[in-house]
């Protein structure tokens, strides 16, 4: 073991630098999957458009900006903006016309209608941004690297995927955590998300509840995309990927737990990043791996409990 580690001690340092950055953007666009999923309840496919269209969106306006003379420092901000504009934007216009038309169809219906306004997306953003890569790495240069010390050596690694990405994921979680146990707004949509008829018959409006909540999930994958967007070329079909990444955390997490979906952002990011560097071939299928293990020990997921039916 110890010759081992002397001889792959660098590569498992990277491994693990690289894994704990990806988990924090699988958990951003997870994290809105899974609330968006425990108040609406549906599967809702198109998740992963809304992160290829935050990426891109905020990879276009930091190249038009930059051609303008944007200063370094306002980089960041705009991957902020993109996001939130994204999000503000087609959140609200999914819902209220197409999403609002749907609640109470049949779970193949609901399924089927956010599958088909995924393959629209897709191709609305292969005619807005064509199929050549994009790339703009303002934010990732502007923070410079560092030397992470590992045993007796030291790494270098850009401070924005060892900094920003995590610091961003764990912010989330603490912050939306808080915002659904100790706020009045938080709470109403727990209830409305514990039992929706209770909750409507107490006076609670749901389709407003139901607006700001996909409306807030949209943001999330919109800012999982901006922040990816530095990091990595920009290509078609990167939405597919994650959203199916995405569906294995949330269905290894069990619906509705935010800290079990960061806990098992954490695992599949590590176990991807692990298996890039020292098993390449199994990069794609480690996650589902992970998830098929837990399923068939706890099939409501690892967090998840057994719901009782109600007649």
């Amino acid at each position: 073991m110890a010759e081992w580690f002397q001889d792959n001690g660098l590569l498992l340092g990277l491994a693990l630098l690289d894994g704990l950055s990806s988990a924090g953007l699988i958990f951003l666009v997870a994290v809105g999957l899974n609330l968006v999923f425990g108040v609406l309840r549906i599967i809702n496919v198109a998740h992963g458009s809304l992160y290829a269209i935050g990426a891109y969106t905020a990879a276009s306006i930091g190249l038009f900006l930059s051609t303008r003379g944007l200063p370094q420092w306002a980089a960041l901000p705009v991957l902020l903006l993109s996001a939130a504009l994204v999000g503000a934007v087609l959140g609200p216009l999914i819902e209220r016309f197409i999403l609002r038309r749907i609640y109470a169809g049949e779970e193949v219906v609901q399924l089927l209608v956010t599958f088909a306004l995924f393959m629209i997306l897709e191709d609305v953003q292969k005619l807005l941004w064509g199929v050549q890569p994009i790339h703009h790495d303002a934010a990732l240069k502007l923070l410079g690297t560092i030397d992470v010390p590992f045993g007796s050596d030291f790494i270098p690694f850009t401070n924005y995927q060892l900094f920003v990405l995590p610091g961003f994921a764990i912010v989330t979680l603490i912050g939306l955590a808080w915002f659904l146990r100790r706020t009045l707004t938080g709470r109403v949509i727990v209830a409305v998300t514990t039992d929706r008829e209770a909750a409507t018959a107490m006076g609670i409006d749901a389709a407003k509840v139901f607006l700001l909540t996909f409306t807030f999930g949209a943001m999330l994958a919109a800012l999982g995309g901006a922040l990816s967007s530095p990091t990595a070329a920009l290509v078609p079909g990167i939405g597919a990927q994650t959203i199916v990444l995405s569906f294995a955390v949330v269905a290894t997490a069990g619906l509705g737990q935010i800290e079990g979906a960061a806990l098992t952002s954490l695992m599949m990011g590590l176990g991807r990043s692990i298996a890039v560097y020292f098993e390449p071939e199994l990069e794609v299928v480690v996650p589902y791996i992970i998830m098929v293990l837990v399923l068939l020990v706890r099939p409501q997921g690892l967090f998840g409990v057994i719901e009782t039916r109600r007649v």
